[in-house]
């Protein structure tokens, strides 16, 4: 069940870069909803696709020191040994699955699901979702603290200043579409 910091899911750079999806999980995960894991390759990626994306070296830094400095216990170490055991389709990929079973994760939250054979990942005991998928699974077993997550995430939009049905309509233009339509129901 997700209802725990216990519950521990390695977020893939697919997941993280997008500022709107980042943005919710992380906030789910301040409010214990889950416990948020990554590799330092994960965050490698994150700061090359940012780079690509013409994101400034300034706010690359600030935008990695502050998923850091908020999960001081996200990043996965030590997880080399595994990795030369382990096959997946896109090999580029298989330091994720090496970090999940590092620490014993619960799930991989990516949106290249096909990167990610399901009954491959049963036979570690891991499961893969989306981040729609993750996201509302959340919601269905902690309406009240998801919703006041998303409510404070959406007072801290500042550049520009964003009311709940505009963070809302970023969400779905972001693939969440079953997220956003679940939170706007519990408005």
């Amino acid at each position: 069940m997700i209802h725990s910091v216990r519950f521990k899911a390695v977020l893939d750079t697919n997941v993280i870069y997008p500022v709107i999806i980042r943005d919710l999980l992380f906030w789910f995960a301040h409010y214990d909803l889950y416990t948020p894991k990554w590799s330092k390759q994960i965050f490698i990626e994150w700061e090359r696709v940012m780079e690509e994306k013409g994101v400034s070296k300034e706010e690359i830094q600030k935008r990695v020191q502050i998923a850091n400095k908020a999960f001081p216990d996200a990043l996965v170490n030590n997880y080399d040994g595994l990795l030369k055991n382990l096959e997946l389709p896109d090999p580029d990929d298989c330091h994720i699955l090496a970090a999940a079973i590092k620490i014993n994760a619960n799930v991989i939250v990516t949106n290249n699901l096909k990167d990610f054979p399901e009954e491959y990942l049963d036979s570690f005991g891991l499961k893969v979702k989306s981040a729609d998928d993750f996201l509302t699974d959340i919601i269905d077993l902690n309406h009240e603290q998801a919703v006041t997550a998303f409510k404070e995430m959406v007072l801290h939009k500042k550049n520009p200043e964003l009311d709940e049905y505009q963070v809302l309509d970023m969400l779905r233009k972001s693939g969440l579409n079953d997220t956003a339509n679940y939170l706007h129901t519990l408005l």
